[in-house]
C-alpha cells in the first residue's frame, strides 16, 4: 500500500545559509540587532559578517561565518538612566565546536571576553581604540590576547597591550599550523 503526502504539509525553513542568501552550506552564526532611542541598543563593535538583514527600521540580523570573530555591545536603560553596559568579543560557533548559549546569538558563540559596567568595558573600547590605531584589523586579533584582557580585567591585574609585533609573531605562528 502506498502512501501520499499530504498536500497541506508546509515546507521545512530553509537553513540559516539559505536565509543568508549564501550559497554554500557553511554553518552561520545569526546575531540579533536591535535600537529603541532611549531604552536599548545591541550593536556590533566590530566584525565583518557574511550578510546584513534588515528586518525592519530598529532591528537587524548579522550572519557571521564559523570562526568569524566579532565584538557585540550591548546597552539597556530604564527611566533613570543606564541600567547595564556590556561588551562580548564573541567567536562564531561551527557545527562541531564548543558554544555557549547567548541571547540574540543563534546557536551560540564561544565567548572570548565580557566587559560589564561603564568604566570597564570604557576601559576596553580605548585598548580597542589603540589596536585600530596600529592599523590592525579587529577580527584579525589573536583569539588568546581577547581571552587574556578579560582574565586580566577579572583578577584586576594590570591589562596587556597588543602590539603590531605581538600581531605578527601570531600570525606567523597562525600560518605556520
Amino acid at each position: 500500500m502506498m502512501h501520499s503526502i499530504p498536500a497541506a504539509v508546509t515546507p521545512m525553513p530553509p537553513e540559516p545559509h539559505a536565509r543568508a542568501g549564501l550559497m554554500d552550506d557553511t554553518p552561520l552564526t545569526r546575531v540579533s540587532l536591535v535600537h529603541v532611542p532611549q531604552r536599548l541598543a545591541v550593536s556590533l563593535r566590530f566584525g565583518a559578517p557574511a550578510r546584513v538583514e534588515h528586518l525592519e527600521r530598529s532591528r537587524r540580523v548579522a550572519w557571521f561565518r564559523s570562526g568569524a570573530i566579532f565584538g557585540r555591545l550591548y546597552w539597556r536603560a530604564n527611566a533613570y538612566g543606564t541600567v547595564r553596559r556590556q561588551l562580548m568579543v564573541l567567536q562564531a560557533s561551527g557545527l562541531w565546536h564548543e558554544a555557549q548559549r547567548i541571547p540574540g546569538v543563534r546557536p551560540g558563540a564561544r565567548v572570548l571576553l565580557r566587559a560589564e559596567g561603564l568604566k570597564t568595558v570604557h576601559t576596553v573600547l580605548m585598548l580597542i581604540d589603540a589596536i585600530e590605531a596600529q592599523g590592525i584589523a579587529l577580527p584579525n586579533v589573536a583569539p588568546t590576547y581577547w581571552r587574556t584582557l578579560g582574565n586580566r580585567l577579572a583578577a584586576h591585574q594590570p591589562l596587556p597591550v597588543y602590539s603590531a609585533e605581538r600581531h605578527a609573531v601570531w600570525r606567523t605562528g597562525r600560518r605556520l599550523q
